[in-house]
């Protein structure tokens, strides 16, 4: 007899994608779907990662190092350095894809059975990496009417174990929006230090913050340069998410070399994609700046949108490009699926990310939804209003 493994079984459905054959079933019976539900901008990518692909005179497509590119490599530790993280190249290697450096980081320092702390919710990737490395993810609530912020210090030496080999955070955060503010790091940063944590630090979202203070990695954090794993990706920062490259860094030497050994059993990242990464730092501010004020504009259409339906709530988030709304239905899985199969209106639906899958705790983010604040502000309106016209007619409202 056939039988798939107990990790395929126990491997989570991705509660962005889905809904994605309902979407395809709306388009095809003529329906304008706008996509809220995934963080794929509509930016252009970085002009410069472009134009460094259409430069390359390849005449065979070769492997790279496995630890990546030695230029590109070099150019990341200037990168780095202006942001305030100060490395040397062997510090870092180049992943194929900032996922890629999130599945490293728990392949290399945790056992099967071993607990990682995280925030609900989450990235929901993250489960399917801990059912991968056979790690068990432990989460800690943090609440929409708070803005998800960092919990008090006190919960994370609750849930702290004899199995807990390290606290997994995304700053700014995938789905929340959340910033963390330099002192609630630098706490988390006592907490590491005090019972000999690692920090897996997802830093992906770090040119997203719409604050006047800088972003605070947890790289910059005293006293912690054996603890902290900094995991990145190019992906959102130049808007090149097809071209998978990302990087795991610490100073860690014992963890870089047993990252090593993985990378050389992946062999190397894609060539063409450490070109187009290479290419984008060379990126000017004013392309980030654009690019900030875009989504600052769009954040603001789509919560304070959000928070004049009534019933619905958002929190206002102050990095990346996401939101969780509280919405008055019974089921917010239910919700989104009959979003794409039952309703439109004037020939448009919305999809969205039911936000149960971003919990760890069951039962927790029924009536969420996950938003991603990456189409041009005309769509945004569009889909507010679509979203507004559902709410009144979904068989499923709830009195709130």
């Amino acid at each position: 007899m056939l039988t798939l493994s107990k990790k395929a079984q126990a491997m989570p459905a991705s509660p962005i994608r889905k809904l994605v054959p309902y979407a395809d079933a709306a388009k095809k019976r003529g329906v304008k779907v706008y996509h809220l539900n995934i963080g794929q901008p509509d930016i252009e990518s970085s002009p410069q990662a472009l134009e460094a692909v259409k430069k390359a005179d390849l005449k065979v497509i070769e492997y790279s190092n496995s630890a990546g590119n030695l230029s590109y490599r070099e150019g990341l530790v200037k990168y780095y350095a202006s942001v305030g993280i100060n490395i040397e190249v062997a510090d870092l290697i180049v992943t194929s894809s900032g996922t890629e450096a999130v599945q490293f980081a728990l392949a290399v320092t945790c056992d099967p059975g071993d607990e990682v702390i995280v925030m609900e919710p989450f990235y929901t990737n993250y489960n399917a990496f801990a059912v991968q490395n056979d790690v068990t993810l432990v989460p800690i609530s943090c609440e929409i009417k708070e803005g998800f912020k960092l919990p008090a210090i006190e919960e994370f030496e609750k849930h702290i174990t004899p199995k807990t080999k390290g606290i997994l955070i995304c700053n700014p955060g995938n789905p929340t929006g959340t910033l963390y503010t330099k002192e609630a790091l630098i706490q988390l940063g006592e907490i590491a230090k005090k019972h000999g944590l690692y920090i897996y630090s997802d830093e992906v979202y770090r040119e997203f913050c719409y604050t006047e203070e800088p972003h605070y990695s947890c790289m910059h954090i005293p006293g912690l340069e054996e603890n902290v794993i900094l995991l990145d990706s190019v992906s959102k920062r130049y808007s090149l998410c097809g071209v998978r490259i990302g990087a795991i860094v610490s100073k860690n030497k014992e963890v870089m070399k047993g990252v090593m050994k993985y990378a050389q059993a992946r062999l190397c990242s894609p060539s063409y994609g450490q070109i187009a990464a290479e290419g984008a730092l060379s990126t000017p501010k004013s392309y980030f700046d654009a690019v900030k004020a875009e989504y600052i504009e769009r954040r603001n259409v789509l919560v304070n949108g959000l928070n004049n339906i009534p019933g619905v709530f958002s929190p206002m988030p102050m990095g990346a490009f996401y939101t969780i709304a509280e919405l008055p239905v019974d089921d917010a899985d239910k919700f989104a699926q009959w979003l794409l199969e039952e309703f439109s209106y004037e020939g448009q639906t919305v999809m969205v990310a039911p936000a149960a899958g971003f919990y760890g705790t069951k039962g927790k983010g029924t009536n969420q939804v996950r938003m991603a604040y990456v189409l041009k502000v005309e769509d945004l309106k569009n889909a507010l209003k679509c979203l507004e016209e559902a709410l009144k007619v979904y068989p499923g409202r709830t009195n709130k």
